[in-house]
């Protein structure tokens, strides 16, 4: 007998009021869910844009001062060996001239002094030659140490430049 009623309640038996109970409890259901669980989700999702957007927006930053710094760093690159080369013919043309003098004061003084004067001006012109010699070798190491430095200096500024894009996207 209890099967009979179990029967015809579930096969024979319209029951709204259960329906409607279970359609209210699943729009309760709905509200609690978007007000607990999908409003926290969205804002969670909307910082975490937000955050990806900075980062990105920063990371171009660094990108573009780096490039900056790149295109300063190869210009004053440049100006400094076009620099070393002007002082390195500057260097020339003087020794060029020097020697260019000492040669002439040595003709008048053989000419003048001849035999006597000769080893007087032989002397004087190695020692000249020497003097020259100190000095060009004095100037290019002048020069291809400022060189070096500029160039040292160079390759420090580009490390620094790549550790700290390194760096930075550590950090991310």
């Amino acid at each position: 007998m209890l099967t009979d009623s179990f029967v015809v309640g579930v096969g024979g038996h319209f029951n709204g009021g259960d329906i409607l109970f279970q359609l209210a409890m699943f729009i309760v259901l709905l509200a609690l869910l978007k007000k607990f669980a999908w409003g926290p989700l969205m804002g969670i999702m909307k910082q975490r844009e937000e955050h990806i957007a900075g980062e990105i927006k920063a990371a171009e930053l660094s990108r573009t001062e780096a490039n900056q710094v790149l295109e300063e760093q190869r210009k004053l690159l440049k100006e400094a060996r076009q620099e070393a080369q002007a002082l390195i013919e500057n260097s020339k043309k003087q020794g060029s001239e020097q020697r260019e003098e000492i040669i002439a004061t040595a003709r008048l003084e053989a000419e003048r002094l001849k035999e006597s004067a000769k080893r007087e001006i032989e002397t004087q012109k190695d020692q000249a030659v020497a003097a020259l010699r100190e000095q060009v070798a004095s100037l290019s190491v002048l020069i291809a140490s400022k060189v070096i430095e500029k160039e040292l200096t160079l390759e420090d500024q580009q490390k620094l430049i790549n550790d700290y894009i390194h760096e930075a996207g550590e950090e991310r």
